[in-house]
């Protein structure tokens, strides 16, 4: 069996590799669509929020990010002490993947549509980026969903094989 594979890594990455991506898209989302290419803030489709009141909204936005990330690597370090878990870092990968898109998907439900913080880019066509965004993010949530669930097989079929060695 190849060293670092164990029927039992992708339930240990689970947990942790979801809320890393989800921190992770959180950074990708406020850095890029609020700071790099300015296109929103948290708030920016409340007229009556000032500009002010819109980056106090991102550094909490951006404060809860680093605390998923923060708890998603110490809940990582604390199942790595762990004997059963094993260097298998492409379900994680995985999972943080499916936790970026998980993310997104709510952010854009929540934000986009139900609370109606903010849209992608404001104005003319920003119904297309709206969706853009959420097909983008479904498939990020299913892309790494589908990617772990091969990987965790994978592991179980190269267990199940060194043991019937």
């Amino acid at each position: 069996m190849p060293v670092g594979v164990n029927a039992t890594v992708g339930p240990n990455v689970l947990g942790p590799g979801l809320l890393l991506g989800v921190g992770l898209g959180a950074f990708v989302d406020g850095i890029v669509l609020h700071q790099l290419l300015r296109w929103h803030h948290l708030l920016s489709s409340r007229p009556d929020v000032s500009l002010t009141a819109n980056l106090i909204a991102d550094g909490v936005f951006h404060a809860g990010a680093w605390l998923a990330v923060l708890v998603g690597v110490l809940w990582l370090w604390r199942s790595s002490r762990r004997s059963d878990v094993n260097g298998q870092w492409t379900a994680l990968i995985a999972a943080m993947v499916a936790g970026w898109g998980l993310f997104n998907v709510v952010e854009g439900l929540l934000n986009h549509y139900i609370l109606n913080l903010h849209h992608v880019r404001p104005g003319p066509n920003q119904a297309i980026y709206d969706i853009a965004f959420l097909i983008f993010s479904v498939l990020l949530a299913i892309g790494g969903w589908v990617w772990y669930q091969r990987t965790i097989r994978f592991a179980g079929r190269a267990g199940s094989e060194e043991m019937a060695r």
